[in-house]
């Protein structure tokens, strides 16, 4: 029943996923949410985002920003972290993880999702095909709606880390 909103991985940190071992399994894309997933919410490009994002290039990634807010927003912290971005997405409407793979080159079958939500971001990236990465959120100060969504994400989580802790969640 909510399998549909089940991660592929579930870890810490965006920072802690081994994107080297990604890269050497074919993935070439990433596509990210940002506020709680990168930094902390509304917070701007701190000195980790901007040296994560040079060393995901460096290994050859395209990068992409996919974030329901506005472009003030998702553009200044894009040009501070040198990726590109989509704004207003929709999430979790398949039009902006298409579109975000489109304008990097890569498919579903070479693209990652990393968010910190599973009603938007995670549903999003799986309804797309996208293999997904939810992370806990940086920090616990949110908007009332996103708390609200918490609360049925707990339960949703409850059933997918029995599930996992029974050993039916794959690893990559």
């Amino acid at each position: 029943m909510f399998a549909k909103f089940y991660p592929d991985m579930d870890v810490e940190a965006t920072y802690e996923i081994d994107f080297g071992a990604l890269y050497a399994k074919g993935y070439r894309g990433v596509i990210f949410d940002i506020d709680n997933t990168l930094v902390p919410h509304g917070e701007p490009a701190d000195i980790r985002a901007i040296e994560f994002f040079e060393r995901l290039r460096s290994m050859g990634y395209q990068t992409m920003l996919l974030s329901n807010n506005k472009e003030p927003r998702v553009k200044g912290f894009a040009d501070s972290v040198g990726s590109a971005y989509i704004y207003k997405a929709n999430k979790p409407s398949k039009t902006g993880y298409i579109k975000a793979m489109e304008q990097m080159g890569t498919t579903k079958e070479n693209t990652v999702f990393v968010g910190d939500q599973l009603f938007t971001d995670v549903w999003g990236a799986k309804r797309t095909g996208i293999y997904s990465y939810l992370v806990k959120p940086i920090h616990p100060k949110e908007e009332i709606q996103i708390v609200l969504k918490r609360r049925l994400e707990w339960i949703v989580l409850y059933f997918y880390r029995k599930k996992k802790s029974r050993g039916k969640n794959h690893d990559i």
